[in-house]
């Protein structure tokens, strides 16, 4: 059985040179960064050309990368240690999120209220829009940050970034972006979003899981929430995983010169995927974010009366993802939906499907022709 793989919003497989500029580091270049000898002096030097590849990509500078382990240790190192001095001066703080978050950033956002912080929640519109006057309307005096992802990771939406950076700047408020479904697959250049902190995830775009980054705008401050020795200008404790930063800084490079044209051809195989599908389903079928710009990869589906779950478990071909894939402890929640003002029944027969770089014309009509079979044999 050939498997179709169509959730790269999940994750994507490592590209081949990726995988090759990473081997040497696994065995033979083994030495920490900072030792005083040949050997550490190379890997040191190597690790910071992979810094500035994915310092490249953003269009920032070198000293504006921090890496990390995770986009969720990147989001989190992001608010924590931006309020972190608040915290410890004991004066007021206050943060605004939007209400479709990733939950590396909504279950931040759960501890910091334990912590005696104040959070807001910005509603969206039926699109999953962030609503710009509802934005502004939140922000307060002791409003230290605000937390609004760049690409939904669900639906493929893009929020405003420009013009909510615009309002926090008006404000003296911090702004971070949570890019790591946006990174790769679109632009991402933190200094013309207006950004302050910006989160991108290597295994999103051809690169390894356990690498990351936060980009960190000159003159913001931080605090570390990993504490130990030294690491990433004293920000992130611990021993520097170099396989998995060099492997990140070539994905960098690679995606990077190609986002464009990967962006026609995968906005080309998508709207191919949701015509095919919108044509031969007789019932009222809707697509998720369709009236507003998204990302070229990305179809979020609803199959009108049915389950997405049993859908996906009727093509077993099929690598998907149901809406409710990315919520905590898997539940059926959909809250991306949900804050959408999605119906019950629309939300439980959607599923999410994601194209990438070795998605092919072939994959995309073969996984329509077995979806609308299957929802066939569950319709009738």
């Amino acid at each position: 059985m050939k498997s179709i793989y169509l959730d790269y919003n999940a994750t994507t497989p490592i590209a081949p040179s990726v995988q090759e500029s990473m081997l040497p580091y696994m065995a033979e270049y083994f030495a920490v960064p900072d030792a005083p000898y040949a050997q550490s002096r190379a890997i040191e030097e190597t690790l910071e050309d992979a810094r500035g590849q994915v310092a490249h990509l953003l269009g920032a500078t070198t000293d504006e990368i921090v890496f990390c382990a995770s986009g969720t240790e990147s989001c989190n190192l992001a608010i924590k240690g931006a309020i972190a001095p608040w915290l410890e001066s004991g004066d007021p703080c206050h943060i605004v999120v939007s209400a479709v978050e990733h939950p590396a950033v909504t279950q931040t956002m759960i501890y910091c209220r334990t912590i005696g912080v104040e959070v807001t929640v910005i509603p969206v519109d039926r699109h999953g829009v962030v609503s710009i006057e509802a934005f502004r309307a939140a922000l307060r005096p002791e409003t230290r940050l605000a937390s609004v992802m760049l690409a939904n990771n669900e639906t493929g939406v893009l929020q405003p970034i420009v013009e909510l950076a615009e309002i926090c700047r008006s404000h003296d408020v911090l702004l971070h972006s949570d890019a790591c479904q946006a990174a790769g697959k679109i632009h991402v250049l933190p200094a013309q979003l207006g950004v302050d902190l910006l989160s991108i995830c290597a295994h999103k775009f051809y690169g390894p899981k356990g690498a990351a980054a936060l980009y960190v705008r000159q003159g913001v401050t931080i605090h570390p929430i990993i504490h130990g020795s030294g690491g990433e200008n004293s920000l992130r404790a611990g021993a520097e995983n170099v396989m998995a930063w060099v492997g990140m800084g070539k994905a960098a490079n690679l995606v990077g010169r190609s986002i464009d044209d990967a962006a026609e051809k995968l906005t080309t195989l998508r709207r191919r995927f949701a015509q095919k599908l919108i044509e031969s389903i007789p019932d009222r079928i809707l697509v998720h974010g369709a009236g507003v710009e998204r990302l070229p990869n990305t179809l979020s589906i609803n199959f009108p009366c049915v389950s997405g779950q049993q859908l996906l478990r009727r093509v077993p071909e099929i690598c998907a993802a149901t809406s409710s894939s990315d919520s905590v402890g898997g539940t059926n929640c959909c809250p991306v939906l949900t804050a959408m003002g999605v119906p019950e029944d629309d939300k439980q027969g959607t599923i999410r499907l994601s194209l990438g770089w070795y998605t092919s014309e072939e994959d995309i009509d073969q996984a329509a022709d077995l979806l609308i079979h299957a929802w066939e044999s569950l319709r009738h």
